[in-house]
């Protein structure tokens, strides 16, 4: 069996709260995580809540990355999603935990799309040009 991608559900506690409750913080760290990942960005959109919270995503070829905030608790939300084997989603886990200043962080792992390959061909993350849906 082989994974079309690899989510990493990440909840990040006792954050920096002004940091978390900073929307162009918030976006700029998403964004800088993304790179140090190698991942290709694609688009970005951020959302500041009243009277605190921030929500955003950042797509990227490879899927995306998202994240919901609760300054109010110290604790912010992130799903990563990646495909491929290019990037490596852990690299941006730690990247928001360093950038939120988060004491305690809980993570987990899921394969996505999990399909049996014939042995010796590879799942193909982008179809081939031959490829046509039915």
């Amino acid at each position: 069996m082989e994974a079309l991608g690899r989510q990493i559900l990440v909840e990040y506690y006792d954050c920096d709260q002004s940091k978390i409750n900073d929307v162009s913080f918030v976006e700029t760290a998403l964004i800088q995580a993304a790179k140090a990942s190698q991942a290709t960005l694609i688009s970005h959109n951020f959302h500041k809540f009243s009277p605190y919270g921030v929500s955003g995503v950042v797509v990227i070829a490879e899927s995306h990355i998202a994240i919901h905030t609760w300054p109010e608790y110290n604790y912010a939300a992130v799903d990563i999603f990646t495909c491929g084997e290019t990037i490596d989603p852990w690299v941006i886990q730690e990247c928001l935990k360093e950038n939120f200043v988060s004491q305690n962080v809980s993570s987990m792992e899921m394969k996505r799309g999990m399909f049996k390959v014939p042995e010796g061909q590879k799942l193909l993350f982008k179809p081939s040009s031959e490829y046509q849906s039915n």
